[in-house]
């Protein structure tokens, strides 16, 4: 395996991706972090009938829902918070396009620590008694739902809990804050699961927001949530979770956010936005430019930046990540 697993973002969603895969992402919340970036990408090159996995529901599933990329998704919460419901979303739902399997967040968590864990099933309390239990998107003529989450003995105290499936996606694509470039991470704010999302994936793609030199890793190991071992590849793409935000680096762009999920409401209003901020763009240059470099400053000039402070001295600079990617292509 090579030291170096630094790829552009177009070669990491065609070498690791396929139609029909089932694919996870999401992480803080529904306007925190998450490799919002690496959907575009998916549908830039045109993925179809996924079956998505997050565990909230972010601008990111809503880009891929409203563009015909999903047939099947599983999340938590569905919602965008205070942008309202996903428009995106709502309507691949309400037009039978997508079968939408509705789990509590704790659900979802608990999933993907039995993926992690290599178990069978997840035995837990949550969710039972509930329609979430009782009905099934996956199988919307049957009630109550038998498979979705079946009951069993709990051999010591022989009450009846719910038994989930585990989650195991074919790939996990992850936004982190800081990798270098052997595929080690560091995650600034909340993690949503990302630590577990990490060990459940067949496959790991990490989206950084920055790349640092390895002793940046080795002077904060006890940060390092996941290892070089588990990943496949390294893609450097700063602002990759805009519209959203990524603790330490820049703030939600909420004018963006409110035009992006006003234009998924409709089926032309998501062929303008794709091909406005998804086709429009080449190279992160353009990416950069399309959100305008004045905004990004206003977004960089963050109440959590001192989160990057520690950091600072290993971060590379663009044209030493070129360089490092260059290699790899070679």
């Amino acid at each position: 395996m090579p030291s170096n697993k630094l790829l552009p973002l177009a070669e990491a969603v065609r070498r690791y991706t396929w139609d029909g895969m089932q694919y996870a992402s999401g992480a803080a919340l529904p306007v925190g972090s998450d490799a919002i970036a690496f959907g575009r990408e998916l549908v830039r090159q045109k993925r179809r009938d996924l079956h998505a996995i997050f565990h909230c529901n972010t601008q990111q599933l809503n880009l891929l829902a409203g563009a015909g990329a999903v047939s099947k998704a599983e999340c938590g919460f569905s919602g965008l918070e205070v942008f309202g419901f996903a428009n995106g979303l709502r309507r691949a739902v309400e037009s039978g396009q997508l079968a939408l399997e509705d789990y509590s967040n704790l659900a979802m968590a608990v999933r993907l620590l039995g993926g992690a864990m290599n178990w069978p099933f997840v035995p837990a309390t949550v969710n039972i008694g509930s329609d979430i239990q009782e009905r099934s998107a996956f199988a919307p003529d049957e009630y109550p739902a038998k498979r979705k989450i079946p009951t069993v003995t709990d051999p010591f105290s022989g009450r009846e809990i719910g038994a989930f499936s585990p989650l195991k996606p074919d790939l996990a694509a992850i936004h982190v804050s800081l990798a270098d470039p052997l595929g080690n991470a560091i995650m600034l704010g909340t993690e949503w699961s990302r630590f577990e999302l990490s060990r459940a994936a067949r496959k790991v793609v990490l989206i950084a927001d920055a790349i640092v030199d390895t002793d940046c890793m080795r002077q904060f190991p006890n940060l390092v949530r996941i290892p070089d071992i588990i990943v496949e590849a390294v893609v450097y793409h700063p602002l990759a979770a805009w519209p959203q935000s990524s603790p330490g680096l820049y703030d939600v762009d909420e004018a963006h956010m409110k035009l992006m999920n006003k234009a998924l409401a409709t089926e032309q209003g998501t062929a303008d936005y794709v091909s406005d901020f998804v086709d429009s763009y080449g190279d992160i240059d353009g990416y950069l430019d399309l959100i305008g470099r004045d905004n990004i400053a206003r977004l960089s000039d963050s109440a959590t930046s001192f989160l990057l402070d520690p950091f600072r001295q290993w971060i590379k600079t663009p044209e030493e990540i070129a360089a490092l990617t260059a290699e790899v292509a070679a």
